[in-house]
């Protein structure tokens, strides 16, 4: 089985190397002609991975025709805002009923649309999932053990991607809720940065869990004026990659929230960091959807007030925690 994936940051290496390791031929296709020089001589990611070995499976690619040749499926590991451009300059190069994998978490932000909305716009001929739940790249590298889920409406399609990724240390789920999966990896990365900026603040363990609570209703709430399943906000897509994205060192969402904690711009923090942190368009996106929906999102509203000046860090806490009181969850 030939596989192409397009996309060479962290996340897009670590899961064309995961094929590789089960023995199915690889094409990363890749536009920095350094990196991927480095993937194939030296069998390594050094921008996004250093340090890190690459099985020899794993073969890097900058002409698309050539990563798409006999390809059986494709994962689709580019950032969210970039995405849509890339599909429709490939467009050609997906043969009818080709499956996509998507492994982008976030939201469109000039039109607030789901990547399964991008991708139907730009390849009405393909087949569409959704890869999504608490799973660092590193780690998937390293082979240490994690799960994930897969989101696809067409059951036996699932299966077969389902077996296609699963593996000794990658268990793999399937869902059939794919807008559940989608909301819940792409807003989980907005209430990581809200997690970042109270860790950063020095609030501690007690404002971190209320956060993450309360960051999985607002996930919920919106994703049910969807059309999602409640249910699947309480899984690894949902709660499962929230608590990893507002707890784990390597998050990069949660590495802005520090960094704004700390009295720097998003500019500054931007600046700092190799690889895209997709809440930093996601927090306007899902204000956005939330005021269509007539969906309250305070938290994502503090994180994008937050994110444009509008407000300090301090500041954005005290609007949060001065709201008025309410139930929980009303009956």
């Amino acid at each position: 089985m030939r596989i192409v994936v397009l996309g060479g940051g962290s996340w897009g290496t670590a899961l064309a190397n995961l094929l590789a390791v089960k023995g199915f031929s690889v094409s990363l296709w890749l536009r920095d002609p350094r990196t991927a020089e480095a993937v194939n001589s030296l069998r390594q990611n050094p921008r996004y991975l250093p340090g890190m070995s690459l099985h020899s499976g794993l073969r890097a690619c900058l002409d698309a025709e050539e990563a798409f040749a006999r390809a059986s499926f494709c994962v689709l590991a580019l950032p969210c805002q970039q995405a849509r451009a890339v599909l429709r300059g490939f467009s050609a190069l997906f043969s009818p009923g080709l499956p996509v994998i998507c492994a982008s978490k976030g939201i469109e932000l000039s039109t607030r649309k789901l990547m399964s909305r991008v991708v139907a716009e730009e390849l009405p001929r393909t087949r569409y999932a959704i890869l999504s739940g608490p799973s660092f790249a590193a780690e998937v590298i390293r082979g240490h053990p994690g799960a994930v889920v897969l989101g696809c409406a067409e059951k036996k399609l699932a299966e077969k991607l389902r077996s296609a990724f699963a593996g000794p240390a990658f268990r793999v789920y399937s869902s059939s809720d794919v807008i559940g999966v989608e909301m819940g990896g792409a807003l989980k990365n907005v209430i990581a940065i809200a997690a970042g900026v109270s860790d950063g603040l020095g609030f501690g363990h007690n404002a971190r869990a209320a956060l993450i609570t309360r960051g999985l209703a607002e996930i919920s709430r919106l994703g049910e004026s969807m059309g999602a399943r409640r249910s699947t906000f309480m899984g690894l897509s949902g709660l499962g990659d929230l608590v990893l994205t507002c707890t784990g060192d390597l998050s990069r969402n949660r590495q802005v929230g520090l960094g704004l904690a700390a009295g720097k711009n998003t500019e500054e923090i931007a600046a700092e960091m190799r690889m895209v942190a997709e809440g930093v368009s996601t927090a306007g996106a899902a204000v956005a959807l939330g005021e269509e929906r007539g969906v309250d999102l305070p938290v994502a509203r503090s994180v994008q007030a937050l994110l444009e000046g509008g407000v300090s860090a301090a500041e954005a806490v005290k609007l949060l925690m001065n709201r008025d009181l309410k139930e929980e969850y009303p009956g």
